[in-house]
């Protein structure tokens, strides 16, 4: 039996109003728990990407893709291949420091190559961009301080060369319905 692995899945999505919400309840019905969700413009105002993160085997993935791609708003998904993939997530970590701790801490911030962008006398704030395995062996390092705040990004990604081959796919064989142009009504 497969295992569940961690997938990134883009979608390509109408830029409007009420679209975040759709394709999440879409995976909230299908029993999918996301564990990480950016949505961001692309170079064409009328669409934006969503960039999810779940946890899934295959069977279960391919069928959620399907749905997704039924949904009138979407205009293509794709699973990224985690070898093929340029992923980076955006940490932001407040440390609880003083005079006694401070020289570890920005060894530590050194080691990974974050930078620290805000330094009060109680507490330092670091800044770190990467692949989320290395923001998750960051925040191990800081097991023993305490950690007053944190925020994560979520997982962005592209992959890597040229046009990937579901851009070059003509609208007809992406979707079989084409789309008005957005804020036209539906017929």
């Amino acid at each position: 039996m497969e295992s569940d692995q961690r997938r990134v899945i883009s979608l390509l999505v109408d830029n409007q109003s009420g679209v975040l919400a759709r394709v999440s309840s879409l995976f909230c019905r299908r029993g999918f728990n996301i564990d990480s969700l950016t949505v961001s413009a692309t170079n064409d105002p009328a669409v934006s990407r969503i960039t999810v993160t779940i946890t899934s085997d295959e069977k279960a993935l391919q069928q959620l893709v399907l749905q997704t791609e039924r949904l009138e708003v979407t205009r293509q998904v794709f699973v990224l291949d985690s070898e093929k993939a340029l992923e980076r997530e955006l940490l932001l970590l407040k440390v609880e420091s003083d005079v006694h701790n401070r020289t570890e801490l920005r060894e530590i911030a050194c080691i990974y190559k974050a930078k620290i962008i805000d330094l009060s006398p109680d507490s330092m704030v670091f800044e770190l961009i990467g692949r989320p395995d290395k923001l998750d062996a960051f925040l191990k390092m800081f097991e023993g301080y305490n950690i007053l705040e944190q925020c994560r990004t979520g997982v962005t990604a592209l992959e890597r060369g040229g046009m990937h081959q579901h851009i070059q796919k003509p609208p007809q064989e992406v979707r079989s319905v084409q789309l008005p142009p957005p804020g036209a009504k539906r017929a």
